[in-house]
């Protein structure tokens, strides 16, 4: 295949919802050939317009790394994957398409909430919210499907304690949550549940203000620096991240494991592997499969091309993650490996808020299933779960246990 012929997401390059041969772990065949001839290639976006694609772990941490290389999603030629990501980002962006000093001014206001001595604080919390999910999980019956049971609500409970948005509204967000993350939703369908989340971020502000609590949205309101539309955003990049990817992450995970039971039952052997085995599943599995998306403010060379000024650029985090010349025999799962520069979590100053947290929520979760359900398997064939190749977060729909 000519590089002229690349096509970015959401078609070749991301993990199709089922793929025969190959693995539904791997990265999408287009992205595993450039890493492997050419690693800094042009591919063409689903709008016909170009952009290039930069697939080795050292060049994406140079791209990352570098303030020539800009997350603002307002210049011209920026690299939307999705005609419904660019209604996302182009009209209502988070902090995270912005720069500096903008980026770091908003980023700053919520940075004391995500430190890892406050996260850490919090293990007893999540660690019974766990165990409250697999005791109702399990009273009674012998199977559940994971990811509505356990997966899911995890992180979804416990970012509701953080915001302080009602756990009772799940439904709502979640499923406005799917619409924002499903790659093939419409401009349409993407603006009216971005606008319905906004709405009620919006009004829980509101709220706030006249019943105050110790939560984010409530701190975010009592600062007196954001009006009630810029913490709503603030929120949806909050709710919507920070239970989708853990969630995802948590089921992916799950069944990765059970699909190698060498590595499921060294990690039964030795749960204090079970820290370092988090970073070997974020590398592993990386489940942003479609890229990180910036644009050059000036000619930057990266892996020997010259990437021009306004040219649009795809960090392909799933390769790089893969990178044999720093993950050897990284196509491989291999839960005593040393995986702590990977790049699951992003690089640079726009790195994941979140990563502490959420390697405190997937610790937790998946030692409480090891020690929790001895007999854990599959209740369906592998090859009838189905995987989310439709989905912005890689992951999967459902995922049948039994124990």
């Amino acid at each position: 295949m000519t590089t002229a012929e690349r096509t970015a997401p959401p078609d070749a390059l991301t993990v199709p919802a089922s793929r025969a041969p190959g693995c539904p772990f791997d990265p999408a065949p287009d992205v595993t050939e450039a890493a492997r001839t050419e690693p800094v290639t042009r591919a063409t976006l689903w709008d016909g317009s170009s952009c290039w694609l930069v697939t080795r772990h050292q060049d994406v941490r140079a791209v990352l790394g570098d303030p020539r290389f800009s997350a603002d999603a307002h210049r011209t030629g920026f690299p939307f994957l999705t005609a419904g990501g660019r209604e996302i980002i182009g009209t209502n962006p988070t902090f995270l398409r912005m720069d500096d000093p903008e980026h770091a001014r908003l980023r700053r206001m919520l940075t004391a909430d995500f430190i890892v001595k406050k996260v850490e604080a919090m293990r007893p919390e999540v660690q019974r919210l766990a165990d409250d999910l697999v005791d109702r999980m399990t009273t009674g019956r012998t199977s559940a499907d994971l990811v509505t049971e356990f997966a899911l609500p995890l992180p979804s409970l416990v970012i509701c304690l953080l915001l302080g948005v009602p756990y009772e509204d799940h439904a709502f967000f979640q499923e406005r949550s799917r619409v924002l993350l499903t790659l093939r939703s419409t401009p349409e369908e993407v603006r009216a549940a971005q606008d319905e989340l906004l709405e009620y971020l919006a009004r829980l502000a509101r709220t706030k203000r006249e019943r105050p609590d110790d939560a984010i949205i409530s701190r975010l309101v009592a600062r007196g620096e954001l009006d009630d539309t810029q913490i709503a955003t603030m929120g949806r990049l909050l709710l919507v991240a920070g239970h989708e990817t853990t969630a995802n992450m948590t089921a992916l995970s799950t069944l990765v494991l059970l699909r190698n039971p060498d590595q499921l039952a060294r990690l039964r052997a030795e749960p204090a592997l079970i820290k370092g085995a988090v970073e070997e599943l974020l590398r592993y599995l990386t489940i942003v499969h479609n890229g990180v998306p910036r644009i050059a403010t000036e000619d930057v060379v990266i892996g020997g091309r010259t990437i021009a000024a306004g040219e649009g650029v795809l960090c392909m985090i799933s390769s790089a993650n893969r990178d044999a010349e720093v993950f050897p025999g990284g196509d491989d799962l291999d839960v005593a490996r040393d995986a702590r520069r990977h790049v699951a979590f992003g690089f640079g100053v726009h790195q994941c808020l979140g990563q502490p947290l959420a390697r405190v929520e997937l610790q937790i979760a998946i030692e409480t299933l090891l020690r929790r359900l001895p007999d854990l398997r599959l209740a369906v064939p592998h090859e009838e779960i189905p995987f989310r190749g439709d989905m912005a977060i890689y992951g999967v729909h459902s995922l049948p246990i039994a124990w």
